[in-house]
This record gives C-alpha cells, structure tokens and sequence, in this order.
C-alpha cells in the first residue's frame, strides 16, 4: 500500500519503491544502492532514494498514529462501521487528527461542563432552528447549577461552539481559506523599537501565507522567540464567520442569533488559535526544511570544492598583535616545522622575509596557503612581494577555529598549540578540502541561512546525509585517509574506521581490497558496501584502484579475455574498451547500467570528479572605506540563500547580490546561476559603512542581452487563483465581495 503512494508522490513505478526498501532494510546504504544496484532501482539517484526513505518513515508514523486513534475509539466503546470508514479514508496526519478531535482526552472543558448541567437538549434546539420562544424554553433548564437563562444560554452556546470546532468539514473549509487568503502579520512590541532595530522591516509587516520566503517567515519568529515581535495568521474574521455561518445558520429564526453568537466564539476561542499554530508550524517546518536545504546544496559545494592535490605547502594563519602562524606541510598533509613571523611591523620584516625564505628552501615548498581572515589580505601582499615566484591561495577559514580547540585536532597535534592545528588545517583544506573539512561540524562552516533557528535535529541529519555523499561521491584513498574520512564511506562506521587505522599502523598499508576482510568488526556485508569507495593507488590489482566493486572483477576479467588482452591493458584505453560488446555481458547479475559504468570507470578508473582549483586575484581593496558606489572587482561567491548571494571581495565584510540583481533574466533562486565558489566581477552598488553592509550586482557588469522580436502567439490565461480572484469580480458593494469570495470555499 505504501509503495504506491510512494511511487505516486515520487512520480515512480512502485516496484522501485519496494527494491529501495528492501535493500534499505537489507543494510544497503544510499550511496551504494545509488552507485552499485542501479540495475535494481531503475538507475534512481541518491536524491530519490533519499526521498523514499524519508517517505517511508512519514508513513510508518502515520500508520503508527492511525493505530493507536483506533484503539483508543475503540477502548472508549464508540467506534462504528463508519467511523472506521472514515479513518480509513484519511490519508495525512491532519486529517486523521480532525477525525481524532472529538475523541481525544481533554482537560474539563466549558462545553463538557455545560453537558454535566443538562443543557445538551438546549443546544440541540438552538441547533434545529425553529421559531421558539428562545427565553421560555431556557428558563426550563433552570437548576440548581444553572441559576438563570443567560447562564442557560451559555452554556448551550458553549456546546454548540464545541460542535463547531470538532466539525471536520468546517475545519477543511477554514483550512483551505488560511491556506489562500490568511496572512502572516508582524508589529513591534510597543517600547522595543530601538532594541528590535534589525526587525525594522517587520515593525508592521503584513504578506500572505501562500507567498511568504521562508527566510522572511524564519526572521519574522526569531523576533517573535526574542520577544520583540508580535506575531499573528489569520484571514479576514468576517470572511470566516460567514464561511461558518452558511453551514449552521439553516435559515433566519429566533435562534439564529444565539447560533451566530456561539459561531463567533468557536472561531475566536477554538478554531482561530488552534488553525494560527497548526499553520505556524506548518510555516516554520516549511520554511526549515527549505533553509536546510540551502545549506545541505552549499555544503555539497563546499565539500566538493576544487582540491589542489599533494603539494608541499606553507600555510599560514595570518594575525596582526600575535603575528602569522607559519607551518610547513608535506604532500600527505603531515606538519614538517612551524614558525612565527610579523608581517605587519617594519622592524621585524626583515626577519619575517628571511624566514619564509628560508623555509621555503628548506622544505622545497611548492604552494603559499594563507587564511582568509584577520589580516589575510595584507599577508598575501607581504608573500606576493617576496616575489619567490610560488603560487599564492587565499583560503577560506570558516570553521578552522573550531577544529583547532577540537578532540581530533588535540589527538592529531598533542603537543602544538591551538593556532598551529589551525594553520595545519588551512594548508590541508588547500591540498583537500573534502578530507579536512568532515572533521568540522557542519554547522561551524556558515554557509546556509538561519542555521541555529531551524530544527537542529533534522538539520544534523541533513548535513550528515550530504557529508556521507560527497564523501562517496569522491572516494577515499584506505591508505592516507583519516579516521574521519573513512568513519562517512558507506558501510563503516567510526568504529570500523578505527580499527582500520589501526590495522593500518600494525600490518602496513593495504595492497589490496581483500584485506580489509582481516579488520576486526568488518564482514562480508561491510565489506560488500564499503569497498567500492576505497581506493588503493599502487596496488597490484589495478582494479583495486577504481571505483569497480571487487564483486565485477571476473566480469571486467572476462571482458578482457574476450578480445585478447589483459585487464592492465584496458584501463585508461578508450579505443579498445569501445570495441567491447556490452549486450554480450548483460545477465541477471550484470545490467546495462552496470555494464556502462564499468566501461566508463575504467576509461577513467578513480577520476576525481571535482575540478581544478584556480587562482584568483582581488582588487587593491582592503577595508570597506576602500569600497566606493560604481566600482567594478573580481570576487568569490561564499554564501547562497533564497534571496541572494554573499560575495567576498577581499574585505573582512562580504558584499551581497540580491536575487534581482544576479541576471538579467528573472531567476527565483540564486543557485539557478551561481555556485559557491565560484569567481564573478561585481559592480559595487550601495556602501553603508556604519551598518558594514554592501550591495552588489552581478548583472550590472554584463552587457543586457539584445531583444529579440518573436512572432506573436496566442499566451494562455494562467489559471485563475484566489489570489487574483478579488480584481476579476469587482464587486459593487462589500456584502457582494463577502459573497463571492465566501462561495469560494462551500
């Protein structure tokens, strides 16, 4: 049952939906049923296969809720024929807990009082709307609990409220008018506006639920959380009473009043608060899952980032008081030597020259890694002027604090202090940013938007999943990678990993994939996951190399005997593995997709996937009193979100590009055109430096494409939407547009 309203909602066939899950619950991780059983799943990706588990997961909690709604009915006696029809029916968790609500347990309501009283027969008269004397028969329901008609009525009213409030198609109709006409409102909290200064925006704001970006909705509740914002959803209250009132005001009598009344106070008391949190969370969950999003997509770019490979490297963590923390690097990223110099006061430059000279030679440095931050831009001038004729990296810092005062940079650097780990890691994130940067919480690298405002636990989740694809996306070398690195590969986990390293350190490096077998805690099905994704560079088995799982050697072995060569011959020959018959090897084991993958892996065998890193050059600019409207400079893109791209310029302040000014065609998200890292020329546009802000634009720097005449065609009328609705009708008077837009949802 599940599969096909998986499927359905994936847009696949339902049989791939059950071999996901079988495999899934087999042991098979993502990246391997997305790499290694395409044959299987119908060739899905790790986004799909991803979606199905998550689906998965949202239905067994459904199933779990619809069980434990029917038992408990069913223990209080009152479950029917066609109440179970009903529940049956419901097909999200909104739905079943409307169907809930009149049998969930709830403190001693108004309406549960009244009943206690006697007054339900009240109620059911009010309800059936005759011409009766309303007072009269009140006054019989007089008691020793109920001691006048007004007390009476209220209490009716109450019941009748109550009714209102648990009638599921009542709630549908509300739910679908929040939904197309509610709107989020925003104001400030009187005698707050200096403290909610950067909520300015949101002093007396106002947009519709249907439209709002999540980056406003998460801004608009870290002010409601901060306590300087108010904070409400809801419709016009008029166009709810009346969407109430067609369904219970049967026609005009001497009740209808009493029925209006109750209407009004389920709506304000009842219906209007618990719609207001159903959508409040409906939003935030919305607007997380989208910022969560934003900075798993960034973090896999991040992650992917270009590497410069095995380079002997001086890096340097660059400070001004403290001086620049000078540390040499091998190509496998081991610390060689460390340094002190100052760059930045004129009687010890001379010294500072020397040393970097010297070092330089000592070490046969091939690369200068300098940190991005504090004083980096003035540190890369003091290198470039040495003139040594070395490439020069600015490189990204985010997060290297954090790991320097980390467990793992304490067990890598016992005995160096925390500013040395942190230039260490800033050559090793030149050499291979994947490798370095799994040893930081993702969360630390800031590059998502309102990180700490989103559900943490699903955002760690998130983060986790894209770490673990990058990872096997790039594949590890078993013999240099950290305990870290292995701790993502599909199938090890950190205590696999350890025993690896430790394997490592006592038996030599591996030489081939089955050794892997002798570490403790890894059997055949870790091994059947994992070593896809291990690479042994040098190792007798050239396979052992590449991304060819070991179960497809014979395959590739037959492959070669089949035209007269060696396995050795075939890898990285094109014109020969193009002359292979691939429907020959097709069987039950071995699809076509499987087939093709291996041809192209061995064209290519262990190809990095990322690309080459590149040098780049800022502008003569190093301070935002340097940054002046009309300037045009290169700069690096170092931050995507939903309403823009933040852009370093060579200043301590990133620049950012709104969305609209990106390109020149309309683009709703700046991942359409831009990625992370990316090297753009932007045109400064406004400089604010009490605020430090600066706006930037991308498209002012570019030519606007030439406007091309098109021969007229007939443009279909979009579908007309409530939101547009109100401008068509153009009622005459107010109760005319009440009308139509109430009829909008009977």
């Amino acid at each position: 049952m599940f599969q096909n309203i998986i499927a359905q909602k994936l847009s696949i066939k339902p049989t791939q939906v059950e071999i996901v899950l079988q495999l899934l619950s087999e042991g098979s991780t993502i990246p391997f049923i997305a790499r290694y059983r395409k044959d299987r799943t119908g060739a899905l990706d790790e986004v799909q296969i991803q979606q199905i588990q998550d689906e998965n997961k949202l239905m067994n909690e459904f199933a779990e809720r619809k069980t434990f709604i029917e038992k408990t009915i069913s223990e209080q006696g009152k479950m029917t024929g066609e109440l179970q029809a009903k529940i049956d029916a419901a097909i999200t968790i909104t739905q079943l807990e409307d169907i809930y609500l009149p049998y969930k347990q709830k403190r001693k309501t108004k309406a549960i009082v009244a009943k206690e009283n006697g007054l339900q027969p009240l109620a059911d008269m009010l309800l059936e709307q005759n011409d009766i004397d309303v007072e009269k028969e009140a006054a019989a329901f007089i008691n020793e609990k109920v001691l006048t008609v007004d007390t009476a009525l209220q209490g009716a009213r109450d019941i009748i409220a109550e009714t209102v409030n648990e009638d599921i198609s009542i709630r549908e109709k509300l739910r679908r008018f929040f939904e197309k006409e509610g709107l989020v409102k925003s104001t400030v909290i009187s005698d707050k506006e200096i403290e909610a200064i950067k909520y300015k925006d949101y002093f007396a704001f106002s947009e519709k639920i249907s439209t709002i970006p999540s980056h406003r909705t998460l801004a608009i509740l870290r002010g409601f959380l901060e306590g300087f914002l108010k904070v409400a959803i809801e419709p016009l209250e008029e166009i709810a009473l009346e969407i109430i009132a067609d369904v219970y005001i049967k026609r005009m009598s001497t009740c209808s009043e009493q029925i209006r009344k109750a209407i009004k106070d389920s709506y304000r008391r009842l219906l209007q608060p618990s719609l207001e949190t159903e959508f409040r969370t409906a939003l935030k969950n919305a607007a997380d899952e989208e910022a969560i999003n934003v900075f798993a997509e960034n973090l896999r770019q991040l992650l992917l980032s270009s590497p410069l490979g095995s380079k002997k490297i001086l890096a340097i963590d660059p400070g001004y008081r403290t001086g620049c923390k000078v540390v040499c690097i091998d190509e496998k990223g081991e610390l060689q030597k460390t340094a002190l110099i100052f760059v930045h006061e004129k009687n010890r430059m001379d010294d500072a020259e020397h040393t970097i000279r010297s070092l330089v030679k000592q070490y046969e440095i091939q690369v200068f890694a300098i940190g991005d931050g504090t004083a980096g831009r003035e540190t890369e001038q003091f290198i470039k002027k040495l003139n040594i004729g070395l490439p020069v990296y600015l490189v990204n810092e985010d997060g290297a604090s954090i790991y320097s005062a980390s467990e793992i940079a304490r067990q890598e650097f016992p005995d160096q202090d925390i500013t040395i780990r942190g230039a260490v890691s800033i050559g090793r994130r030149l050499m291979d940013p994947l490798a370095e940067l799994v040893k930081i919480d993702p969360k630390s690298i800031g590059v998502g938007q309102y990180q700490h405002d989103v559900n943490q636990p699903r955002l760690k989740e998130k983060l986790d999943q894209t770490v673990v694809s990058c990872v096997n996306i790039v594949g590890v070398n078993l013999n240099t990678a950290s305990k870290h690195l292995l701790s993502y590969v599909s199938g090890i986990g950190s205590t696999i990993a350890e025993n690896i390293i430790t394997y490592r350190k006592q038996e030599g490096k591996f030489t081939n994939r089955k050794q892997l077998l002798k570490v403790p805690r890894l059997g055949g099905k870790a091994y059947e996951q994992c070593a896809g994704f291990l690479r042994i560079p040098g190792a007798l088995d050239v396979l052992d190399a590449s991304a060819v799982h070991p179960e497809a050697y014979t395959l590739v072995q037959q492959m070669a005997k089949d035209i007269n060569a060696d396995v050795n011959t075939l890898i990285g020959n094109e014109a020969l593995l193009n002359t292979i018959d691939k429907k020959k090897y097709i069987n039950a084991s071995f699809g076509s997709h499987t087939i093709n993958d291996i041809i192209n892996e061995l064209k290519k065998p262990g190809l990095d996937p990322r690309s080459e890193v590149q040098l780049f050059e800022f502008a003569q600019i190093f301070g935002i009193e340097d940054v002046k409207v009309g300037m045009e400079v290169p700069g690096i893109v170092t931050n995507l979100t939903r309403f823009g791209a933040f852009v370093d310029i060579g200043i301590k302040q990133d620049g950012l590009v709104h969305v609209s000014e990106i390109a020149h065609k309309y683009i709703q998200d700046p991942s359409e055109m831009l990625k992370l890292n990316q090297h753009v020329k932007v045109k400064v546009m406004e400089v604010d430096v009490a605020r430090k802000r600066i706006a930037l634009s991308i498209k002012q720097t570019e030519a606007a494409p030439a406007q091309q005449t098109r021969p007229s065609q007939h443009i279909p009328k979009p579908k007309q939407n409530f939101a547009t609705s109100a401008k068509e009708i153009q009622p005459a008077t107010m109760d005319d547009a009440l009308a139509a837009l109430r009829n909008k949802f009977r």
